[in-house]
């Protein structure tokens, strides 16, 4: 099973791009960063944050669109999916993206 709840806030405006041709879909791109605390030497908490990059299709793009803006605090339901591609340097890059869902 293949399945990611997360809660964190938005690090910018989403980025959104429709695809082409007859039925164009909204792709829409954006980063939570989500806290993650950590003990710190019997001194108390330390909070740090993880940079998680999701990708919204259709009218979970749009919504997002519409909706949600830099430091806007939500809660995302969806898969785990890792790609690569490589760079213009020739190099192999690869990739971890949150494919985010309906609840």
């Amino acid at each position: 099973m293949n399945k990611v709840i997360l809660m964190g806030r938005l690090t910018r405006d989403p980025e959104v791009r429709y695809s082409q041709g007859e039925n164009p879909l909204a792709i829409a791109r954006y980063t939570l960063a989500v806290d993650r605390r950590q003990a710190r030497n019997n001194n108390g908490d330390e909070q740090t944050a993880d940079f998680i990059n999701c990708v919204a299709f259709g009218r979970t793009g749009e919504f997002a669109e519409r909706y949600l803006h830099k430091g806007t605090k939500i809660v995302v339901t969806g898969r785990i999916q890792t790609g690569s591609y490589t760079n213009r340097e020739g190099n192999r890059v690869f990739t971890t993206d949150v494919i985010v869902g309906k609840a």
